[in-house]
This record gives structure tokens, C-alpha cells and sequence, in this order.
């Protein structure tokens, strides 16, 4: 209980209050805005929490992590154009009951499902994230090994629609990962004589590239576009009838955004299809999706928040990011010198209960500002990109700048962000090539560990129950997206085979 009060007090203070505040702000703005994301936000962010105390700054990262996630249903229901990604399934229902009149009743009915679905997955963090951390205490450097091998499997379904992209893309940021002094061997790998690549590749000026420069240039291509506006003067809280009808999809679609979330590397943009999904398989009503039905508003808002405090679990209890996302805040929690994994948890169990209370803290106050703001959130889509994205880019050259005072960290986002554009135009998403960037060294690092305590020997590292576990849900990872291309080659072959014989 000690633990809990003093976990609590952490983030009582009125500073981090203002910060978690901000960082909801922050992420609602952001999240409404077509182009721009969370990961983007958090990026641009993280140089600037450089002064802060290490609670207030992962609090106001976490909070707009969860704002950012709502924000992008403003946007899907008011103009159809998701501001993040998770809100495509909300726009498929949210905009036609909008078109209706009804836009107020839905965002409302995103609000709601939005809160419920976050705060019942703190609740599981809460009551998850030590568990796995105790057991995680059991773990050798082979477990930690299969584990992140298993955590770049599932890189080939978070994002884009090709997994071998993805995996490449994944395998890429290994690679750079490579990048500096092997600390086993302290052998020079790829530094052409740098100073400034001996401690590897600066990971801020790389996520900063990565998501703001490569969408700048992605939207430079693309002239001022003029979307269809519907005006929402005012939120409507959802009425007796329509929390009666969706309160077993919000409990289910939480349920299920957790879960997907707390897999590593999986995130919020899976839940919410996955939530839109199962919605619609339990409905009574299937045929009427897409013209604007309650449960498929309240599926996917449930589902891609809940999948927030999912992604915390893995990220707080092991060390490795359940999302891409939570991968920039695990980024963030290195840079203030905390060591995220079970030995924090242990030694540190208050900071579990201050990232707990902070996102709970940003819940209830994107409820609010969602309430209040309504109409002035309905508005900010009419920012015109000639003013929006310049400011992105003094904020991408400001912060490159201020996480090491190096124009060498300026060149770096330049170029990142050169390689991510040409990575966007042929179908290579970023979020993989972070992810692996993150996964890369502690695949290494345990598989060096391991390697020295099992002399040498792979086989040896077969006794061990949980690594076979680990190693077989790889393969089945691995597997999936070809056993579901080889049933949709059959699928099509089976309905132009009938269409011959008709």
C-alpha cells in the first residue's frame, strides 16, 4: 500500500499534473489532425523532456500516447479522414451516422468507449505488469533471446499490407542497430572512422526523421486537400439506450484490445480491426454496419484504447515494446537513465503506480477536453499545411539539435528522413524499422549471453521449455501471413473456377 500512495504522490505534484495535461492536449491535437501521429508527436517530443524528472516527462509521453489515440476519431467521424491510424475502422460507421445529423451522439459514443476501454485496460496493467515482471525475474539471456526473436516475428502485421516488407523493414533496423562498439567483443562495426557512431546510431534524430521528415516530404507531393467538413457544435453523451446496446461490445472489444496489445510489437491499429470485427460477428444487426450503427463506433474506440495500457505491460514488465508507440517512450525511459524490465519493477515498484495514475489521469481528462472541446476540435482540420508543416519542421531540426547539442544528430534526422520517405513510396512502413531498431540490441545482447553460457551451442539452448515455446510461436508467426496468402490464392481460384462453370 506504501508502494501504491507513493507511486500516486509521484505524479500528485502539480507540475506533473500540468505536464500530463499537456501531453493530452498535445495528443488530441495531434491525433485529430490528418498527417500527423502519436509516434510523431512522442518523437518531436522526447528532446524537450530532457530537463524534466524522469516520472513527469514518461508521464507527459504516456498521456499523449493515450490522447493521441482518441484524437484520430475526431477527424474519422467529422471529415473521414483518420488523424491515426487505429481510427480508419471508426470512420467506417462514425462518418455515415455523422452524414445522418448525428455526428455529436458519435463522437460522443467514441468518448465513452474510448475512457472505458483504456481505464479497464490500467486496470489489467496494474494487476498484469508485476506478475509477468516476477516471472520475467526467472528468465535467462536464451529466454530474452526467443523472446525478441519472437517480438520481430510479429513485426510483419503492424502495419502496411505486405508482411515481407514489413519484415524486411524490420530486419533493417536490426542491422542499424549493429551500428557502433559490439559490447561482448568491443570490435568497431560500421563507424567509417565516426566518433559519433561509437556508441551507435542516435535513436531520437532517427525517430524524428523517420515519422516528421518522411511524412513532410510525403505531403509535399500532395496539394492543400479540401475535405468535407460536418460541423459538430457540441458532444452528446451517449443516452440509456445506446450505453445498453454497445456495453457488451465495450467490455468484449476491451478485452480483446488488451490482449492484442500486450503481444510485442502488435499495437492499437490491430485492436481496432480486430474490435470492429468481433462487433460486427456479435451483432444481430451485421447487414446494417457501415451505415452507422452504435457498435461499430463503440468496437474499435474500445479496442485501440484498451490496446494502450496492453502495450505498457510488455514494455514496463520485459522491456520489450508492445507497440511502436511505447517503443519511443521505452527510448525515452533509457534516455532518463531508467532501465525498463522486471529489475525496475522490483526495485522500483512505485514508478509502476505513477505511469498507472498518470494514464489514468489522462483518460479522465481526454474525456473532458473531449466534452468541452467539441467545436474547437471540429475546427483545427481547417489548419492549411503551409503553416502546419513548416512548424513540424523547425520543431524535427530543434529537437535533433537538443538531445546531444550535435549538428552530426541533425544529419542524421535529414537523412532518416530522406530514407523513410523512399520507404513510404514503395510500401515500407517505419514502424517496423523502429521496431527493430529497439529489438536489435537486446536480440544481440542475450544472444551473445547465451551463446557464452551454452558454449557456443544452439541445441543446448533447446532444454529449456519456455525458449521452445517461445521458438515455436516464432515459426507460427512467421507462418501465418503464407498460410492465409496460400487460403486466399484458393479462395480465388475456387470462385473463378465457379464463374467458369457458370
Amino acid at each position: 500500500m506504501d508502494q501504491v500512495l507513493t507511486g500516486l504522490g509521484m505524479v500528485a505534484d502539480p507540475a506533473t499534473v500540468g505536464f500530463i495535461l499537456v501531453g493530452v492536449i498535445i495528443g488530441v491535437l495531434v491525433g485529430a489532425l490528418p498527417g500527423l501521429s502519436s509516434p510523431m508527436a512522442i518523437a518531436l517530443l522526447i528532446p524537450f523532456t530532457i530537463s524534466m524528472t524522469p516520472i513527469s516527462a514518461i508521464a507527459m509521453l504516456a498521456a499523449l500516447y493515450c490522447a493521441g489515440t482518441f484524437g484520430g476519431s475526431i477527424t474519422a467521424i467529422l471529415i473521414n479522414a483518420p488523424g491515426a491510424p487505429p481510427a480508419a475502422a471508426t470512420a467506417l460507421d462514425g462518418y455515415p451516422m455523422a452524414k445522418r445529423g448525428e455526428a455529436g451522439r458519435a463522437l460522443g459514443l467514441a468518448t465513452i468507449s474510448s475512457v472505458t476501454g483504456g481505464i479497464l485496460s490500467l486496470l489489467i496493467l496494474l494487476l498484469a505488469a508485476p506478475l509477468l515482471a516476477r516471472i520475467a525475474l526467472t528468465f535467462t539471456s536464451a529466454e530474452y533471446f526467443a523472446l525478441a526473436l519472437f517480438a520481430l516475428s510479429m513485426l510483419a502485421s503492424i502495419s502496411g499490407k505486405s508482411s515481407l516488407r514489413n519484415l524486411i523493414a524490420g530486419f533493417l533496423g536490426v542491422f542499424l542497430s549493429t551500428i557502433g562498439i559490439h559490447l561482448t567483443t568491443g570490435v568497431e562495426r560500421f563507424t567509417f572512422g565516426v566518433n559519433e557512431l561509437y556508441d551507435g546510431l542516435p535513436f531520437v534524430p532517427v525517430l524524428i526523421g523517420l515519422f516528421a521528415i518522411a511524412e513532410l516530404l510525403k505531403q509535399a507531393r500532395v496539394g492543400d486537400v479540401v475535405y468535407e467538413r460536418i460541423r459538430a457544435n457540441v458532444m452528446k453523451l451517449p443516452s440509456r439506450e445506446d450505453l445498453k446496446r454497445v456495453k457488451y461490445t465495450i467490455l468484449r472489444s476491451s478485452g480483446l484490445g488488451t490482449f492484442v496489445g500486450i503481444l510485442p510489437a502488435e499495437g492499437a491499429t490491430v485492436a481496432a480491426i480486430m474490435g470492429y470485427n468481433e462487433a460486427r460477428r456479435w451483432s444481430k444487426d451485421k447487414e446494417l454496419f457501415g451505415t452507422g450503427v452504435p457498435e461499430g463506433i463503440a468496437g474499435p474506440e474500445a479496442a485501440n484504447n484498451a490496446a494502450t495500457g496492453g502495450a505498457m505491460v510488455p514494455t514496463l514488465a520485459l522491456g520489450i515494446p508492445g507497440s511502436v508507440s511505447t517503443a519511443l517512450i521505452l527510448g525515452a525511459m533509457v534516455m532518463h537513465g531508467l532501465k525498463p524490465g522486471p529489475f525496475l519493477l522490483e526495485n522500483q515498484p512505485e514508478f509502476l503506480y505513477g505511469i498507472f495514475a498518470a494514464m489514468l489521469i489522462a483518460n479522465i481528462a481526454f474525456l473532458a477536453v473531449g466534452i468541452a472541446g467539441a467545436k474547437l476540435f471540429s475546427q483545427i482540420t481547417l489548419i492549411p499545411r503551409t503553416i502546419l508543416w513548416p512548424s513540424v519542421l523547425v520543431f524535427a531540426i530543434i529537437g535533433s539539435y537538443a538531445a546531444a547539442s550535435s549538428f552530426f544528430d541533425v544529419w542524421v534526422m535529414a537523412i532518416s528522413g530522406i530514407v523513410g520517405y523512399f520507404m513510404l513510396r514503395f510500401g515500407f512502413g517505419p514502424a517496423p524499422l523502429i521496431m527493430g531498431l529497439v529489438l536489435g540490441p537486446i536480440v544481440e545482447e542475450n544472444f551473445s549471453k547465451a551463446m557464452i553460457v551454452h558454449d557456443n551451442s544452439v541445441l543446448s539452448m533447446m532444454d529449456r521449455p519456455l525458449v521452445l515455446l517461445f521458438f515455436a510461436l516464432t515459426l507460427l508467426s512467421l507462418a501465418g501471413p503464407v498460410i492465409t496468402a496460400i487460403r486466399a490464392h484458393r479462395d480465388r481460384r475456387r470462385v473463378f473456377a465457379t464463374e467458369e462453370g457458370e
